[in-house]
């Protein structure tokens, strides 16, 4: 897949280098001289993927990554930190500044790309989350619960067949927190509760299996494909790491391996797949909170007329009857009056609960507004519509509400139903609302705390 790259360097000569070996390869190339042209650079033109020399006058790599994650606007693009230094010590000051990657120049074109294809794939879930986000409720920072979510220890796999490496990956892990498991020990993870796994660290080099299969099975598997996968290869395995890499691992650590550099790669492997998992959880609260009720947790109006179409169609289609009941709550404004909106609302959320108690699972229970509530019926005709009409009003009348204070705690409560029923292809939902709402008026002016329906 193709994206647009922003190449950061001080030397002429290595942007233009780079810039070759990525057009090559169809990419889209921003070339920027210097830390504070970079900046400029990756909030007006908004790259996929910034590479990024470390060794610059001025402005060095690492504060321009610091800066780069700091900002709101930018502090989703993944980093490439590419330099000279070679030391892990250099490798860790990266990863600490918020960079995605590190490589060594001169940089191998085999492990160049295989990055940028696994950066690509991460910003490829990322950025439709970001957009589907931005169409409802807009990016902010994390709150309690998600900056908690990003910091939690680690649940770490360790797949090698070498008990050697084993020992190697679980001291140092569990010196920090980190709860580590091996493969016999898997069952352990699923009794914990409601912990999960994070990460899995798969050896690579002298295993006696096939190590790129398994990489491949957990990448398509549903139930771990969204793990984040750190490989671990001898320094001779560069093109098996690359290969890894292709097939959807997330990150390569080489061995021998430092522990500082072990524990910073987690660190950042695991805030990046905890994002995605916030992100993700955002867009379904935002699709949740664009259809029910906020107050009751009832549909709200938005998705009764959406549910409503779609039965009176099926309905339509296949011949089956459908029924709505109107409900209104008698009186309801006296609650309020004298009682104060906070007992209204108490009550409102009572009833809610109520209601769900006494319909069906497949019975669509919403909340168009204030004290008006209606229940769409699927493949139920009139009368037994009014069966469970006068099932839910004898369910509101029965016991006494709670409006929360003393002079609020015992308050009686009715309600006043009106039935319709679907009348067939020349019905609309306009039409069938109006006879519901006449027959639940009807209910009104009987004297209430009743269930009427009205003929067609």
């Amino acid at each position: 897949m193709s994206a647009r790259i922003l190449v950061v360097d001080d030397i002429l000569a290595n942007r233009r280098l780079m810039q070759a070996k990525l057009e090559a390869k169809y990419y889209s190339v921003l070339l920027a001289e210097n830390g504070p042209h970079a900046l400029e650079v990756a909030h007006s033109s908004a790259p996929e993927i910034i590479l990024l020399d470390v060794m610059m006058p001025g402005m060095d790599g690492y504060e321009v990554c610091r800066q780069l994650k700091a900002s709101p606007e930018t502090a989703h693009i993944p980093v490439v930190m590419l330099t000279a230094l070679s030391e892990t010590a250099d490798r860790v000051r990266g990863l600490d500044a918020g960079a995605d990657d590190f490589l060594t120049k001169p940089v191998d074109d085999f492990a160049l790309m295989s990055r940028l294809n696994a950066l690509l794939r991460y910003n490829a879930v990322t950025n439709e989350l970001r957009q589907r986000e931005a169409s409802g409720v807009k990016i902010g920072a994390f709150s309690e619960d998600e900056a908690s979510t990003l910091n939690r220890p680690v649940n770490v796999l360790v797949v090698d067949t070498s008990p050697y490496n084993i020992k190697r990956l679980r001291d140092p892990l569990e010196q920090a927190g980190h709860r580590v498991f091996t493969l016999d020990q898997a069952d352990g993870l699923k009794q914990s509760g409601n912990e999960k796994l994070d990460v899995v660290l798969l050896g690579m080099s002298n295993q006696g299996y096939d190590p790129l299969r398994l990489c491949a099975h957990l990448r398509t598997n549903d139930a771990t494909r969204a793990l984040s996968i750190i490989v671990t290869v001898d320094e001779r395995d560069v093109d098996l790491a690359g290969r890894a890499l292709e097939l959807g691992a997330s990150d390569v650590i080489q061995q021998p391996l430092a522990v500082e550099e072990l524990l910073a790669r987690i660190r950042t492997q695991t805030r990046r797949s905890r994002y995605v998992e916030i992100l993700r959880n955002r867009v379904d609260r935002g699709l949740e909170l664009s259809v029910i009720d906020q107050l009751t947790g009832l549909y709200n109006r938005r998705y009764m007329n959406n549910q409503l179409s779609l039965w009176m169609k099926r309905s339509s289609m296949g011949g089956t009857p459908l029924s709505v009941v109107s409900v209104d709550i008698d009186h309801f404004k006296k609650v309020n009056d004298v009682y104060g909106h906070e007992a209204g609302d108490r009550v409102l959320k009572e009833f809610a609960e109520r209601i769900m108690a006494n319909v069906r699972p497949k019975d669509i229970v919403c909340r168009p507004g204030g004290e008006e509530f209606l229940v769409i019926m699927p493949e139920t005709g009139g009368d037994l519509a009014c069966s469970a009409a006068e099932r839910i009003r004898r369910a509101i009348a029965a016991e006494t509400f709670d409006g929360g204070t003393r002079s609020a705690s015992a308050l009686e409560v009715t309600v006043s139903a009106g039935v319709a029923t679907f009348l067939g292809d020349e019905d609309t939902i306009a039409d069938m609302m109006r006879r519901a709402d006449d027959a639940l008026y009807k209910a009104k002016s009987a004297g209430r705390n009743q269930v009427k329906s009205l003929a067609a």
